[in-house]
């Protein structure tokens, strides 16, 4: 029998490094394989692209961006996907009429930071609403997401805010998911609410398993390792 592999899908601007703290506690369980999203401009694309090298079945699971890509993944190849895990994501299209219009000017706004002032800058005032507010005085935390985001360029960044700005719905994907599935909110997540990903769940007809990180923002993997990786490892058992 064909060992399982565990493929983990970042957000934006993220790479290795936000899923790096519960890797040794999965690894113990099965080959993980974190991704990279290279240049593409497109959710599809980068679902795509993961699909292409990847094996015949696999387990999936998808932080925030990941999480859309994850499920595009499922709409492209639903009989791969073994078992899947969303963390800290969303599944609607962008909004139309104002409240669009403003998702469409806060990316902006982080943009032109990053275009004006470097990645850097635009990264320390982002990463303000991506952890708990009790985690904003842990300078190590808070520079290693820092680093993260500084690794990758202004364009990358560009790329893969057209690719979030014309995401698709997933409404109908989270209504054919058949895989075990784990869905993981943070108690105090700016960006993907507690209450968004049971929206989630509520959708979904195989009874996810439905969890919450107590006392984690958004980088939940980092902010609250241990128990990331047990509530991983319950999904993988």
């Amino acid at each position: 029998m064909t060992a399982a592999t565990l493929i983990l899908v970042p957000g934006l601007m993220c790479d290795e490094t936000s899923w790096a703290p519960i890797l040794p506690a999965l690894s113990a369980q099965v080959a993980c394989q974190v991704v990279s999203h290279g240049e593409a401009d497109s959710l599809t694309q980068m679902a795509q692209q993961i699909l292409d090298t990847a094996p015949a079945q696999f387990d999936l699971a998808g932080h925030s961006m990941g999480g859309r890509v994850a499920l595009e993944m499922v709409r492209l190849a639903p009989g791969r996907v073994r078992r899947l895990a969303l963390l800290g994501t969303g599944y609607r299209a962008k909004e139309a009429g104002a409240a669009g219009e403003k998702e469409v000017q806060g990316r902006q706004a982080l943009l032109d930071v990053a275009q004006n002032q470097g990645v850097r800058a635009m990264a320390q005032l982002w990463v303000q609403n991506m952890v708990a507010p009790s985690r904003l005085e842990d300078a190590a935390l808070i520079e290693s997401i820092v680093l993260m985001f500084e690794r990758k360029s202004v364009d990358i960044f560009q790329r893969q805010i057209k690719a979030l700005l014309e995401r698709p719905d997933a409404t109908e994907v989270l209504g054919q998911v058949r895989a075990p599935t784990l869905v993981m909110a943070g108690e105090f997540d700016a960006w993907a609410s507690p209450q968004q990903h049971q929206d989630i769940a509520d959708l979904m007809p195989t009874r996810p398993l439905m969890q919450m990180v107590v006392g984690s923002g958004h980088m939940m993997m980092m902010e609250k390792p241990q128990a990331v990786a047990a509530l991983f490892l319950d999904w993988l058992r």
